[in-house]
């Protein structure tokens, strides 16, 4: 007796016929556009959901690398001949240019770092100096050439370059004068005395993020070892690398050309926490998404088994036509992967859509719910430095805040 081989054409004629049966005949169409729907929604809802929070998390990780290294590179400290311990680099050109050498890193910059007090006029607030080579700033993301910003970034060198946030706190702009307050000053016959300088405010970035936009100055690297009395040293080594998600791949050959009392402080060593949270909170969505999908499927299973029952008859005649168990359950088979995989198909399509005009689709849900478009705050829009009596805030930008002149 010849056999057919699976999968043959009246296999799929059957299973067609089948999934396409009137009411009279069953009913079992609607049982297969249900599931058919179910499935479309699970898998839409599994890649939609899932997208958004890669998004968030692909975001979220720029704005902390964006205007932060990948890889601190600093010193354990060696005791010095009267006992103090010193930390830093003395040969710090040195170290960063063995650090540029290792495969994968893209730039590496000493810096000086110190705590200072700014004020103007009558405010003050607390920063952090960083002091840096022109070219090293001009190279940072959210920071240096193409960053949102005020000013020239070519005229660093003339004075410094400082947060949004101190410039909105102070209620400073472009050309105006800052008074850089280091405790550690001068030191003369009766102590150490504060040292005050004032510097010009020539460019204001805007990195995205509170702390560092509210906290965070920018000096001119040998100004800022002469302001802190680090002439000749740098406090560490600022690394980027290409791939900064493997950046624990490139530990051994930095901690190796950074000497032997050379230590390393990555990004996933200070944001570790957060990371963690969002891959366990990944974890939990795509597990209880999953569950989702398993009960859309189940709808396809039990129309199969209604299916089955309902054609009790029909079985009883292929099998007398000389079909085979085999042939039968592939009919079958065919009925049920043939509704999977086509909602599969459109949830995925629907799923992508979404994810790349989730913008679109988001104004046109704030028109229609009366918030009006345009209600996403452009970078510029949101960068209200000044207080409300400046020329260039809130009408000019555009940005809706609580301004008088917005």
């Amino acid at each position: 007796m010849a056999t057919t081989a699976p999968f043959s054409r009246f296999e799929w004629m059957i299973a067609w016929r089948y999934l396409r049966a009137r009411r009279a005949e069953g009913g079992v169409s609607v049982m297969t556009w249900i599931s058919l729907v179910g499935i479309t929604l699970a898998v839409f809802a599994l890649i939609a959901t899932l997208s958004v929070r890669a998004g968030f998390r692909a975001e979220f990780v720029d704005t902390i690398l964006g205007a932060n290294a990948h890889v601190t590179v600093y010193s354990a400290g060696r005791v010095a001949g009267d006992g103090r311990l010193e930390r830093g680099f003395a040969d710090y050109d040195a170290v960063a240019g063995r650090v540029a050498q290792v495969e994968g890193v893209t730039r590496a910059a000493p810096l000086v770092k110190g705590q200072v007090m700014v004020t103007a006029g009558e405010g003050s607030t607390g920063a952090e100096v960083f002091g840096i080579r022109p070219a090293d700033l001009e190279a940072i993301p959210r920071v240096g050439i193409g960053a949102e910003a005020e000013g020239d970034v070519k005229r660093f060198s003339e004075g410094i370059a400082i947060g949004s946030g101190i410039a909105r706190e102070l209620g400073v702009g472009l050309g105006d004068r800052l008074r850089v307050i280091s405790p550690s000053g001068v030191k003369t016959a009766f102590g150490t005395s504060p040292r005050v300088n004032a510097y010009e405010v020539v460019y204001i970035f805007t990195a995205g993020r509170y702390d560092i936009d509210r906290t965070r100055i920018y000096m001119p690297f040998e100004e800022a070892q002469a302001y802190f009395n680090k002439e000749g040293r740098a406090d560490e080594i600022e690394v980027m690398v290409a791939e900064p998600e493997r950046v624990d791949d490139l530990a051994g050959p930095l901690l190796q050309a950074a000497g032997p009392d050379g230590m390393l402080w990555t990004w996933r060593d200070s944001a570790g926490a957060f990371l963690r949270a969002l891959d366990v909170e990944d974890n939990i969505m795509f597990v209880i998404l999953s569950i989702l999908v398993l009960i859309a499927s189940m709808n396809i299973v039990s129309g199969l088994i209604m299916l089955v029952k309902n054609k009790g008859r029909d079985i009883g005649i292929l099998r007398t036509m000389g079909l085979t168990e085999g042939a039968v359950l592939r009919v079958f088979f065919l009925c049920g992967a043939s509704t999977g995989l086509v909602g599969t198909a459109l949830g995925v399509a629907l799923g992508c859509l979404f994810a790349i005009y989730i913008d679109p689709i988001f104004s046109f849900v704030n028109y229609m719910a009366g918030a009006g478009y345009g209600t996403r705050r452009s970078g510029a829009s949101m960068r209200c430095l000044r207080s409300c009596n400046w020329p260039m805030c809130c009408r000019q930008l555009g940005c809706r805040c609580s301004c008088p002149l917005s």
